[in-house]
């Protein structure tokens, strides 16, 4: 479990397994591990996995409690360059999959692909005012406030109303990308929506991005990489991708190894 300072960060981030590297980026309210359960084991056999919690989030440390999507995709660009990683493979969830195209349009030559799960074209509000602190006192949702304090003591320091209205202010915002940004989106992408996925839909992102691949999983929304869902589907379809790029071979000059 370790830490890794740079910036103004005290970033706290898990490494498994060997292989090229795979960053994942985790969604709002969660943080990594967390976001990624069923993904750890049928992925670090083959691939290097890191897994940090972004600023803000869950055990990463850092005195302003301020961020936005734009701002953790230059962490994680950055992130990369501390561990002498040129490039690595992105697998993003939710909020992790605005992260990882402001990544992959910004800093092409760190991002070898991109496999993003719930992603969307445009910020879609719809629901983030019962995320507001006045709502979640007002219904007087202990569990909600108990849950949020406990993931991210480390980064918020108990300030839960401050970490729910930064996330609310994200949720409204993004993602947001120019028409350049998505033009900028050359590597090789995968996504991958539920079919009743209130954020996005496969063909919304087809559209932006033509030469992606796609899979619209039946009966779901959200969160079909998650171990209720349909993990091991979305797991293989994935694991396929990246061994198609001819990925995932673990060699002396591979980094992790």
């Amino acid at each position: 479990m370790p830490y890794m300072n740079f910036k103004d960060l005290n970033m706290f981030y898990e490494d498994m397994g060997c292989g090229e590297p795979i960053l994942f980026l985790h969604s709002h309210f969660s943080r990594s591990l967390l976001a990624f359960g069923a993904q750890i084991q049928p992925f670090q056999g083959e691939y290097r996995c890191l897994f940090p919690d972004f600023r803000g989030h869950g055990r990463t440390k850092c005195e302003s409690l301020e961020w936005d999507s734009r701002k953790i995709a230059d962490d994680m660009a950055d992130f990369l360059d501390v561990l002498e990683i040129p490039s690595a493979h992105l697998f993003a969830y939710s909020f992790g999959t605005t992260v990882g195209m402001y990544m992959a349009s910004k800093y092409p030559e760190k991002v070898r692909s991109l496999i993003a799960i719930g992603a969307g074209t445009e910020p879609n509000p719809e629901g983030s005012e019962d995320f507001l602190p006045e709502s979640i006192i007002k219904r007087n949702d202990t569990r909600m406030i108990r849950d949020m304090t406990a993931r991210h003591f480390e980064a918020h320091r108990g300030n839960w109303e401050t970490f729910m209205e930064q996330t609310v202010l994200d949720w409204r915002q993004h993602p947001n990308l120019t028409e350049e940004e998505w033009n900028a989106l050359s590597c090789p992408l995968f996504f991958i929506n539920g079919d009743s996925d209130p954020f996005g839909s496969c063909r919304q992102l087809k559209e932006k991005c033509p030469h992606a691949r796609t899979f619209e999983v039946p009966n779901c929304g959200h969160r079909p990489h998650f171990v209720m869902e349909h993990a091991k589907e979305v797991n293989e379809r994935a694991l396929d991708f990246l061994r198609e790029l001819g990925s995932g071979v673990c060699t002396d000059s591979t980094a992790g190894c």
